[in-house]
């Protein structure tokens, strides 16, 4: 009986296939909704990622650390985002009154991608709680409330549309994020009550709010690191193309 090549054909197109180049692992939080633990991850960074080209890969906090090899070995880059409070404990002070939530499985696994990462020379975009985390892990510390423990009239955690520009920064001329944004002075949406504090080795300061807290860091190594305090992918709609340019800046590192 005469026999027939079968070609195996994939169910997605080939347009449609997911590019190793282009994907990228997208930290996310587990949370409880009634009787039912539920991955959380706001919409608007797949939307801002895949605008600028990229393909997330959700990551949410894993029960063994141990997976971060694997995850960061099938990727181009990490994107470290917002939520829950790091764990003073990770950076050898007590819990502040003010400190909210805390998940130590999220605090684990991302601390765990981070050093992977920086093993591989992947590119990292952090925002918000990523600036934090990506502070801690490298051995830095964080303010654990700005309104109770810093000098300041800018309400940095502001009860506002999340698509609202809240205050300025400043930004240093020919960092990342000033040729990422195209300018050296920005306004931003803000909505955290915690930040940088004790700058880690290997990482400095490129943005600042007008009251001093940390708005946006870089590695000083060979390490491709644009970290920010705000939150970009709330505002890729708006008229400015600041945000955007974040987006597309990391996309374009790793060859989107």
């Amino acid at each position: 009986m005469p026999t027939y090549p079968v070609q195996e054909r994939s169910l997605v197109s080939s347009a449609r296939k997911p590019a190793p180049a282009c994907t990228v692992a997208v930290t996310a939080s587990i949370r409880l909704d009634g009787d039912t633990s539920r991955v959380r991850l706001t919409a608007a960074y797949v939307t801002a990622l895949e605008s600028a080209g990229l393909i997330p890969l959700i990551v949410p906090p894993l029960s063994s650390a141990s997976a971060a090899a694997a995850i960061m070995d099938s990727v181009s880059g990490l994107v470290l985002t917002g939520g829950e409070d790091v764990d003073p404990a990770r950076y050898g002070e007590k819990r502040h009154e003010k400190v909210r939530w805390i998940n130590a499985a999220r605090d684990t696994t991302e601390v765990a991608l981070i050093e992977e990462a920086k093993a591989r020379g992947k590119p990292v975009l952090a925002i918000c709680r990523g600036i934090q985390i990506l502070n801690v892990a490298l051995g830095g510390t964080l303010v654990q409330d700005i309104q109770s423990q810093c000098d300041t009239r800018i309400a940095h955690d502001e009860d506002s549309p999340r698509n609202t520009r809240s205050h300025e920064i400043s930004i240093e001329p020919g960092s990342l994020i000033a040729k990422a944004v195209g300018t050296d002075h920005v306004t931003v949406n803000s909505f955290h009550h915690q930040s940088v504090k004790r700058v880690a080795d290997g990482m400095r300061v490129t943005a600042r709010a007008p009251d001093g807290i940390i708005e946006g860091l870089e590695s000083t190594e060979d390490w491709w690191v644009m970290a920010v305090q705000w939150h970009p992918e709330e505002m890729t709609d708006s008229p400015e193309p600041w945000d955007r340019g974040l987006f597309k800046a990391f996309a374009q590192k790793l060859g989107a």
